[in-house]
């Protein structure tokens, strides 16, 4: 049977989905953390030296916990993409897709030909080595594409990269856009959150979901209102960082 992806379903029905940034990929920390009640975790292979067989061994842990898993690819890469799927992927987050192009570029790295390139393979962990039935012509039914925006140019051509044919949702990076707007390290500047509230304002009316990763709370309930409907709300290793240091200041 094919594994039913309920971050997709969710995303479609218009719910909010909380989530949870890891960018620590040990099975043990994924573990813990996937007991914890987070609608989905992210796995970023971007920022981190995290690799595919480390994707593998973490939608295996995930797997047993009712949390739906993200897997974020180093780019917009077919080779990486092909083998995340492979390994059974089912929602995917391609970092910094500028414009249209490379908006249909990812829908063709998940997508069979003749309308896309994905390779094809059957025996795989995404077939359950062979055991789903028609795999290939309902791959995509179960597939879910979010793509990330995080520059200038990026949400200049918002419109045209939301309603691509494929893709599902658009996440929008704080930390990449207040680059973009010369204002590295900060992002919760008042530029870069107006510029991302109005993004998810212009998603909202074309009714394509939104996304987003910050550590400013306060920021994150303002984006909630406005419509985002998948929100990671802090990153693994901050949270051990922060617990650690809090515990060792009780200590002083």
């Amino acid at each position: 049977m094919m594994p039913a992806n309920s971050f997709k379903s969710r995303l479609k029905a218009g719910e909010v989905q909380i989530g949870l940034w890891s960018s620590l990929a040990d099975p043990t920390v994924s573990e813990i953390l996937a007991g914890c009640g987070y609608d989905w975790m992210m796995l970023d292979l971007e920022h981190s030296t995290a690799s595919p067989a480390d994707a593998l061994a973490w939608l295996r842990t995930l797997a047993a916990y009712p949390v739906s898993p993200v897997v974020r690819p180093g780019w917009n890469n077919p080779v990486e993409i092909k083998k995340l799927l492979d390994a059974g992927a089912q929602t995917l987050l391609i970092p910094y897709v500028q414009n249209a192009e490379e908006a249909r570029q990812a829908v063709a790295a998940i997508t069979y030909p003749p309308e896309g390139i994905r390779g094809v393979s059957g025996i795989t962990r995404a077939t359950r080595f062979g055991a789903v039935q028609g795999y290939a012509q309902r791959a995509n039914e179960e597939l879910c594409l979010l793509v990330q925006v995080e520059t200038r140019t990026a949400l200049d051509n918002l419109e045209e990269i939301a309603t691509t044919p494929g893709v599902d949702g658009v996440f929008l990076g704080p930390a990449d856009i207040a680059a973009s707007f010369g204002h590295v390290g900060q992002p919760s500047h008042p530029e870069v959150k107006a510029a991302i509230l109005d993004a998810m304002a212009r998603l909202k009316v074309l009714g394509v979901p939104s996304g987003i990763l910050s550590l400013d709370q306060a920021f994150l309930q303002e984006a909630r209102g406005a419509g985002a409907a998948f929100v990671a709300v802090d990153v693994d290793s901050g949270m051990l960082r922060r617990a650690a240091c809090a515990r060792r200041a009780e200590w002083a």
